[in-house]
């Protein structure tokens, strides 16, 4: 009976680290904004402010690292990434020389991938939990700071995840920087794990990921509108403060579809299939009935391009914030990095 304990946990964990639940963004979108003081940031043509920050974070995925080129006007990278595996144990940490030739600070990421894991590692006085926490301390001499993007928090672990985070700042040398990703959120919510001010207060840095207010499983919509964007700024601005703020812009888009034909299917859903498209020819396969058929698919794209992350970059600067970060360094049209430095 113990092995067969033991089997069946190891495949849960297993499934755990597959991929990670919906995001839990708070999707609000924000009022703050006019039309009028939107217009002044937003630009559809002519040339570019050039704007500056004092800090510019960009993350980079392990094996990607040839997409951070040099002389990109960017302070910090974020390393991306190390995973918490389905043992609770540090796994997948990239190497630190594979981003030899940048000169800035390199924070090493780390995630961990589904609710269960991180319900069961974040268990206070657990050996899994001691056990990463050194493993984090270990990994962090090869890197200026460690980054925790723990996005799958179930709500009963938010005590849980303020004492690892408060145990795991403890332990790190002094020198690191220690920095937590926050969904991007607009106000203070009820029973919210990712409490902006309690956070704040034990983390060196705070990226705040202001992008996903659209998401894949959701309607279709902007990754991160203006308005939104401004709220979740204002908020963050108030609740951590502009020391310790990075405020995160996203380079990707979105596709959204009006149909999906990956699905599991019924009978009676597949001859309405048949009868709907008007499928004349039906073969078999080794015994196994199939057909095929011809649907049209609109499909709904929001993207980013100089113009939109300008308008974002310059309503962050008018507000007052000092870091701004990408999601990331790969995804964006070049003519981003003509538009920004590294400044006051």
């Amino acid at each position: 009976m113990k092995h067969i304990a033991a089997a069946f946990l190891l495949i849960i964990f297993a499934a755990c680290t597959g991929t990670p639940e919906k995001k839990e963004i708070e999707e609000e979108d924000g009022t703050s904004l006019t039309d009028e003081e939107l217009a002044v940031f937003i630009a559809q043509e002519g040339e570019l402010p050039v704007t500056a920050f004092p800090e510019i974070w960009g993350y980079v995925i392990a094996g990607q690292e040839a997409a951070l080129t040099r002389g990109l006007p960017i302070t910090d990278v974020g390393y991306f990434g190390a995973e918490v595996d389905m043992y609770s144990a540090l796994s997948k940490v990239p190497n630190r020389q594979s981003l030899s030739s940048y000169t800035g600070r390199v924070h090493l990421v780390v995630t961990c991938g589904s609710y269960a894991l991180t319900y069961f590692t974040l268990m206070p006085e657990s050996p899994q939990r001691r056990t990463l926490i050194s493993d984090l301390i270990t990994a962090s001499r090869n890197f200026d700071g460690i980054n925790i993007d723990f996005e799958n928090i179930p709500p009963r672990s938010g005590e849980a995840f303020l004492s690892f985070l408060r145990e795991l700042k403890a332990g790190l040398p002094p020198n690191k920087i220690f920095s937590v990703c926050l969904y991007g959120r607009t106000r203070k919510l009820q029973n919210d794990v990712y409490d902006y001010e309690i956070i704040s207060a034990l983390a060196d840095k705070i990226f705040v990921m202001a992008y996903d207010q659209h998401w894949g499983g959701g309607p279709p919509g902007p990754v991160a509108s203006l308005r939104w964007s401004r709220s979740v700024a204002e908020y963050s601005l108030r609740a951590i403060g502009a020391q310790k703020l990075i405020m995160g812009i996203p380079f990707y888009g979105r596709a959204w579809a009006d149909q999906n034909h990956h699905r599991a299917l019924i009978f009676t859903t597949t001859q309405k299939l048949i009868e709907t498209h008007h499928v004349r020819e039906i073969k078999r396969d080794n015994g196994i009935p199939t057909f095929d058929y011809r649907a049209t698919v609109n499909v709904k794209v929001y993207f980013e391009d100089e113009y939109s992350i300008s308008a974002r970059m310059e309503m962050y600067k008018s507000m007052g914030v000092k870091a701004i970060g990408f999601w990331r360094i790969g995804q964006e049209t070049p003519k981003v990095w003509g538009i920004l430095r590294v400044g006051e």
